[in-house]
């Protein structure tokens, strides 16, 4: 008889036939399903600790979003937050068709949740028991500084929508310029991923190598649709939807404001804040972003048993070496 836990890898052909690798563990008749949807960069596998984590809550759905990870290559004009939100409806309907859900996005994959928000309110409620958003925005990234002095970001922001093409269409140079394991790749991935934390190396290593396995042309395709989000009035959808809100007061990419002004359309939401933290909270203080998810279940579900931890759970790491062939085995791109 098969391991009802094992880890199993199918894969969800998107409405333009892009296929997105998923990744299920836990019992495929569990009575709630996690979904879990990365940011921009990354892949499903920085989700690991949550996975491991939450492991005894039901069945966990990650998937790696497309043009990202194992996921298959997208044409630039559909590298879009709106075609992302197809696309979470898409694996919604094929690997988790009934049976309450809790989306748990972060970054980029926060976005995509309010995508799905607005193409698609009705599923929020009695389908979508709890969300939550992770290091999101609803809109306005254009304003982000980066921890910049104002003059050196308004300038960049009129150059943006040009280093998007020149990212699409001539991505050697830059490609050469961000050379994994280089000392400017490192600074940047601590500067933009982590904040005040003591990060394990090996962690710093795992955020690094998913940024230098995303493509130059797959980040060129991915930004004008991150530059033009907005989506603040599509959160309504989830007014009446249990909905923790959590950020970094570190992040540089998606600062505390963004979240704040999420709280202010979600008043019933939960807003969390980590002292201290970067982008990467979710690597940077990953227990602690487990423990709020635990407590947004416990909170959808007041009428079930609090979920607790088992104390007899004991699930294995994945070994980083076997981690980092599959991914490297596995860079995609757009296509020409």
């Amino acid at each position: 008889m098969a391991d009802a836990h094992a880890t199993r890898e199918t894969t969800v052909t998107a409405s333009d036939g892009v296929r997105l690798h998923v990744t299920e563990a836990g019992p495929p008749d569990a009575a709630l399903a996690l979904v879990f949807v990365h940011g921009f960069c990354m892949t499903a596998d920085a989700w690991h600790f949550q996975r491991r984590d939450l492991a005894d809550l039901g069945r966990t759905v990650c998937y790696d979003q497309r043009a990202h990870g194992r996921s298959s290559p997208s044409d630039a004009e559909h590298c879009t937050i709106a075609q992302l939100a197809d696309d979470l409806h898409r694996v919604l309907d094929d690997r988790v068709p009934t049976g309450p859900v809790v989306l748990i996005g972060h970054s980029m994959g926060g976005m995509t949740i309010l995508g799905l928000a607005e193409t698609h309110p009705e599923l929020f409620g009695d389908r979508i028991i709890a969300v939550a958003l992770l290091s999101t925005s609803a809109g306005e990234l254009t304003r982000l500084a980066f921890g910049l002095p104002a003059t050196v970001t308004a300038a960049a922001r009129r150059f943006l929508p040009g280093v998007a093409v020149g990212m699409q269409h001539a991505p050697s140079l830059l490609e050469r310029i961000r050379w994994r394991g280089s000392s400017v790749s490192r600074a940047l991935t601590r500067r933009l991923g982590f904040g005040a934390t003591q990060v394990p190396e090996p962690v710093v290593d795992s955020l690094e190598e998913m940024i230098a396995n995303t493509p130059i042309p797959v980040v060129g395709a991915f930004l004008p649709t991150l530059l033009d989000h907005d989506r603040l009035a599509a959160a309504g959808a989830l007014r009446d939807v249990p909905a923790l809100l959590l950020v970094g007061d570190a992040d540089v990419m998606t600062p505390l404001e963004h979240s704040r002004t999420l709280a202010e359309a979600l008043p019933k939401a939960e807003l969390r804040i980590e002292k201290g933290a970067g982008h990467a909270v979710i690597l940077e203080r990953p227990h602690k972003v487990s423990a709020r998810i635990r407590d947004l279940v416990n909170r959808a579900r007041p009428a079930r048993r609090t979920f607790g931890h088992r104390p007899t759970l004991t699930l294995r790491t994945p070994k980083a070496a076997q981690t980092g062939k599959r991914a490297q085995a596995h860079r995609v791109s757009t296509h020409p």
